[in-house]
């Protein structure tokens, strides 16, 4: 029941992104940029690249398998940050990028201890 639960909520979740990715409110995105379509893309392949790695958190064979893909997303979030401040010209995206990258990677590092079968303050 919770697996169904999961995947109702993975796929509401999509559809809502690709219909604010391919259908924006005109409010979020300025029709000036000359690359918009260059942009379109790149999220289509962030949000692909993502799905790559929640399959092999979901799947790796081992847990070192598992933390290098959870940094990968934490990456591709990065990225998708990045796209959408460069789309609606708002810098606080980039703040949350930044914050997000130290988080990332402080929780990477925790983790890689924890497998390790250290404490945190070794």
């Amino acid at each position: 029941m919770k697996l169904v639960s999961y995947i109702i909520g993975l796929i509401f979740f999509t559809l809502i992104l690709f219909l604010l990715i391919f259908y924006p409110l005109k409010i979020l995105i300025y029709p000036d940029l000359a690359f918009i379509g260059f942009l379109k893309r790149g999220v289509g392949i962030l949000i692909l690249s993502s799905f790559l790695c929640l399959y092999r958190i979901l799947r790796g064979p081992s847990p070192s398998d598992r933390i290098v893909s959870i940094d990968m997303l934490g990456i591709l979030i990065i990225g998708i940050c990045v796209l959408l401040s460069i789309t609606t010209r708002r810098s606080w995206y980039i703040d949350i990028g930044i914050a997000w990258a130290l988080q990332s990677f402080i929780s990477t590092l925790a983790l890689a201890k924890f497998l390790e079968g250290k404490d945190f303050d070794e």
